[in-house]
């Protein structure tokens, strides 16, 4: 089931409704990233204010999830002496089967599946599992309601919750951002219309005993042990380790029932109804007594069955393409549930920052609408590469709610910070000790400025190195020159931004948007505010008195700086010594990853209560700096040293020495590497070539960090830009695709008069065999319109399919792989197989 953006408040109503004394507390389950950071800082000062109990679980990955849902959420279950209640999961469970991953699913027949659980399901990560979508109630739940009423006003119509649906009943419930009712229709129809059809080996008369249907159960049986995850364990064993180091199976392909395995599971119900209806059709000797004319004579078995098998082979198609458009990434979770405190009337600006930080992260990590990759967006402003025109207006919401809630003061007009809105300087401080306002500023696109010199700032930004080609002398150079342009000297810009002087401070922003443009660095600093585009691209800065000022993009990058390499910054090997790296003596512990993940985890509180301590956050500064210290120098090695190989369908690279390896061994720290790496090609080409790769979309990246400790490789995929999706040419698209559905349903209208007139001239000798050939002509038409599609403007161009193509690797060999995150993008290898790994890989399509 989902729930629409326009009730978003109604399962929080309901359930303060209905909260009291002896209910069990809500179980949140956290995804350790920023963005669910933030998310659970909403949520969890809404459940503080309404008094509901709550408990916070992070989660590092999948096998972390589903030992959550054996030891934290199977308890709460009526049948083993729980009472039920509420689970959230944030930025968790997107897509694959919740149920069958929390341990839902293990119930005796006739037993509610659900035991009285309802899971909030709250993801920005792309696509869905569209049986969390669209089924996710408990099927003996949908048993005990009245027929009759449910006939009269349902709750629950296709999947989509209405007003009049009342929780209690359990099951898994979609937080819809808005895609689920405007563009995911026609994935709707088909499976639904899978989830009612007859199973082809239905005993209702009409498809025994046919070879197409042996033929098929046959392919199923292939594609489901085709389908097997490899482990680290040896592949005689991998079938009684079937749960353990793979990511969890998304419904199509455990419920599966085909050879595409996107069919969905029907119930016992649907299946009687199918052989039901089978059973009634009229009998030769009905039909004989009726005498009816030709046209109204029963369809042959034969006849039936050829018609079932292509309606689902067509709505099969429908959700195998819907699956393999790649991954990609919708509005952030933060934005969401900041939605949900506003229609509750609860928005402050404790809530509105936690939002603005949590949509903020998301270019750090490269997470845009065409998957992680790096943007390519010429669009000017700090942020405004990301998510394009939806994510601009997300960004506007956010500024027009900061007006809204940080109105300014008539006694500070004439104060230093109206004039730096007016004249764009960068805000460096509070207005008094006491101010906690959040307000517009034209942040430019360097890095940690208030806490970093001006140089610093800019030579570790990754705009600026990839544009300026920081890696070499010759951009260090031309850094040099910008800077003496600009009439800021050496001297200058070195120490710290605060103490810098003032006069150069109230220039930069002029200055910078004087002569950036002579280097190519159009979006280096937003434009100016004008009365058309108001201020767009202009960031976030909050301030804590006078105790400290810092940007939203500021604070995203400490806390990940946190979670990647811990608040000290000190890397420990499982056994709680110093790593030491030139300790060639080494053995391999920690194998599974098990301890690597509990510290994963304690990051993650460190994290959270940075995130409402300002004192916290100005301690983590060393570990951020030290953090992109270690980029620069680790990514302009590879380049200088030329590490960096081409394979057939993607760029390759290695990081394997050097004193910052360790810090590497963090999947969300090596693709912040991969970005700055990727972007820095890019632009080398995009110099050489006046191109960006092939067809100008830039070509993937794949980077392997090694973790000596644990022998294996962490490999992460990052895809080759067009963050930016034209939400005006979907818009045309969504017409041409309406108008050639109309002139398709005119030809079949035209085709069945036709072959109306066709069967009175001729009789019926020869129907079913005339039927077959106009239904395989539609089919050829069909085929036909797919074709004059532009490739450019079909829908999932340019998205990174990374994770799709790292389990046909595992499905084809025999490389020891481990896919337990949820970034789809990123697996283990083990040491030995990766070369293996990445020569089956370059032969597959890793973007779409």
């Amino acid at each position: 089931m989902y729930l629409p953006r326009s009730l978003i408040s109604h399962l929080y109503q309901q359930l303060i409704r209905t909260n009291h004394s002896q209910s069990p507390p809500v179980l949140i389950l956290v995804s350790l990233e920023p963005d669910a950071l933030c998310a659970c800082r909403i949520l969890t000062s809404l459940f503080r204010r309404d008094y509901i109990p709550h408990k916070i679980q992070p989660v590092s990955g999948y096998n972390d999830l589903a030992t959550a849902g054996e030891q934290l959420v199977q308890p709460m279950k009526l049948q083993l002496g729980g009472s039920g209640g509420v689970v959230v999961c944030l930025g968790v469970g997107g897509m694959v089967d919740v149920s069958t991953v929390l341990g839902l699913d293990n119930v005796s027949d006739g037993e509610d599946p659900s035991g009285g659980i309802q899971v909030w399901l709250i993801d920005a990560r792309r696509p869905w599992n569209l049986g969390n979508v669209f089924a996710g109630r408990p099927e003996d739940a949908l048993q005990t309601i009245d027929a009759n009423a449910r006939s009269k006003a349902p709750d629950v119509v296709d999947g989509r919750i209405q007003s009049s649906y009342k929780p209690g009943q359990g099951g898994i419930i979609v937080y819809d951002d808005g895609d689920i009712d405007e563009e995911m229709a026609t994935e709707r129809d088909a499976f639904l219309a899978l989830l009612k059809m007859p199973e082809l080996e239905d005993e209702g008369g009409i498809l025994d005993d046919s070879d197409g249907a042996s033929e098929t159960a046959q392919s199923v049986d292939g594609e489901r042990h085709s389908k097997k995850r490899k482990s680290w364990s040896n592949r005689e064993g991998e079938e009684d380790e079937d749960g353990e180091n793979r990511r969890p199976r998304q419904r199509r392909r455990s419920n599966s029932s085909n050879s595409d395995g996107v069919s969905p599971t029907r119930s016992p119900q649907h299946q009687r109804r199918g052989s039901h209806s089978s059973e009634e059709s009229p009998t030769p000797s009905q039909s004989q007594r009726s005498s009816p004319p030709p046209s109204a004579q029963p369809a042959s078995p034969r006849k039936l069955r050829r018609r079932l098998l292509r309606l689902r082979r067509k709505h099969e198609a429908v959700l195998h393409k819907y699956y393999s458009l790649g991954s990609t990434y919708s509005e952030p979770i933060s934005s969401l549930l900041y939605s949900l405190a506003e229609d509750l009337g609860r928005e402050d600006n404790n809530l509105l920052w936690q939002a603005i930080v949590g949509v903020s992260s998301l270019e750090l990590y490269g997470r845009s609408m065409t998957g992680v990759g790096i943007s390519t967006s010429l669009d000017a402003g700090g942020s405004a590469g990301w998510g394009g025109q939806r994510g601009e207006r997300i960004r506007q919401v956010l500024r027009d709610e900061v007006r809204r809630l940080n109105p300014p003061d008539p006694k500070e007009r004439n104060g230093e910070w109206t004039r730096g809105e007016s004249y764009g300087v960068i805000p460096c401080h509070g207005l008094s000790p006491t101010d906690t306002s959040i307000q517009l500023s034209p942040e430019p696109r360097f890095l940690l400025i208030r806490h970093w010199s001006l140089y610093e700032s800019m030579l570790h930004s990754p705009y600026l190195a990839a544009k300026l080609h920081i890696w070499s002398d010759i951009g260090r150079k031309r850094l040099h020159k910008l800077l003496a342009k600009m009439g800021v000297s050496l001297s200058q810009c070195k120490q710290s931004y605060t103490h810098m002087d003032m006069e150069l401070k109230r220039g930069l922003r002029q200055s910078l948007l004087k002569y950036a443009p002579m280097y190519g660095l159009d979006g280096l600093v937003p434009p100016p505010a004008s009365a058309g585009r108001g201020k767009e691209g202009w960031g976030f800065v909050r301030s804590w008195g006078w105790k400290a000022c810092l940007s939203a993009i500021d604070v995203s990058v400490i806390v990940g700086a946190i979670l990647e390499v811990g608040k000290s910054g000190i890397h420990t090997d499982a056994t709680g010594k110093p790593y030491d790296r030139h300790d060639r003596k080494r053995e391999i512990v920690d194998e599974d990853g098990n301890l690597e993940n509990q510290a994963w985890v304690a990051r993650f509180w460190e994290a959270y209560d940075a995130l409402g301590n300002i004192e916290a956050l100005k301690a983590a500064l060393p570990t951020a700096l030290h953090l992109h210290r270690a980029i620069l120098r680790t990514g302009t090695s590879l380049i200088e040293k030329r590490q960096i190989r081409h394979l057939r369908a993607f760029r390759m690279a290695v990081v394997k020495e050097g004193p910052d390896v360790q810090l590497f061994t963090h999947p969300a720290a090596l693709t912040k590497l991969a970005l700055w790496v990727g972007e820095a090609i890019a632009e080398q080409e995009r110099d050489q070539r006046a191109t960006v790769g092939k067809g100008g979309k830039g070509m993937p990246l794949v980077l392997a960090g090694l973790n000596e400790k644990r022998g294996v490789y962490v490999v992460v995929g990052t895809g080759c830009g067009g963050g930016v999706i034209d939400l005006a040419a979907r818009e045309k698209r969504r017409q041409r695709v309406e108008e050639k559905a109309r002139r398709k349903e005119e030809r079949r209208l035209e085709k069945e008069r036709k072959r109306g007139e066709r069967r009175e001239r001729e009789g019926s000798a020869d129907a079913e065999d005339e039927e077959d050939e106009s239904e395989e002509e539609d089919e050829e038409d069909d085929s036909d319109d797919d074709g004059d599609e532009d490739p450019l403007s079909e829908k999932g161009y340019g998205r990174n399919r990374f994770g799709s193509a790292f389990q046909e690797v595992v499905d084809e060999t025999n490389a020891r792989v481990r896919i337990d995150s949820f970034e789809h993008c990123v697996v283990e290898v083990k040491k030995e197989d990766l070369s293996g790994f990445l020569e089956s890989l370059s032969m597959k399509t890793v973007v779409g």
